[in-house]
């Protein structure tokens, strides 16, 4: 389970892939984007193809923005991909990529409050690798 990186040889003459390192930010603001995209995903988890892992310019223009929004953050591209996506080794799609995993709604009970889906929110993320 990861999150590849593709990055030039020292020489420039090959590509090869590098593991990210897996992490937990512990931010106030970052479970309350877990709970929007929980209950409102948009677009934030289209792929282009379909069955790839590559997020569509409307995912990566929608996280970043959502992400940037809810937490002051300033980041250029920001990617929020599925617990599923991490752990098939999501590949990076550029090196300026933030990613952020989502952690699976089927681990908290439907029809939760707000302050219990943002309890459980800050718990996953702190589970969840890359969890947001």
């Amino acid at each position: 389970m990861a999150i590849i990186r593709k990055v030039k040889t020292a020489r420039g003459t090959e590509d090869r892939d590098i593991t990210q390192p897996t992490l937990s930010y512990p931010d106030t603001d970052l479970p309350r984007v877990i709970v929007e995209v929980w209950n409102n995903r948009g677009h934030i988890l289209d792929r282009d193809p379909p069955d790839s892992n590559i997020p569509t310019k409307q995912a990566v223009a929608e996280a970043t923005e959502l992400i940037n929004r809810e937490t002051g953050m300033a980041l250029r591209r920001a990617v929020i991909i599925t617990e599923e996506e991490h752990d098939n080794h999501y590949a990076m799609q550029d090196d300026d990529e933030i990613v952020f995993v989502l952690p699976n709604l089927s681990r908290i009970i439907k029809g939760s409050s707000q302050h219990q889906l943002l309890e459980s929110a800050k718990l996953l993320m702190a589970c969840t690798p890359n969890g947001i």
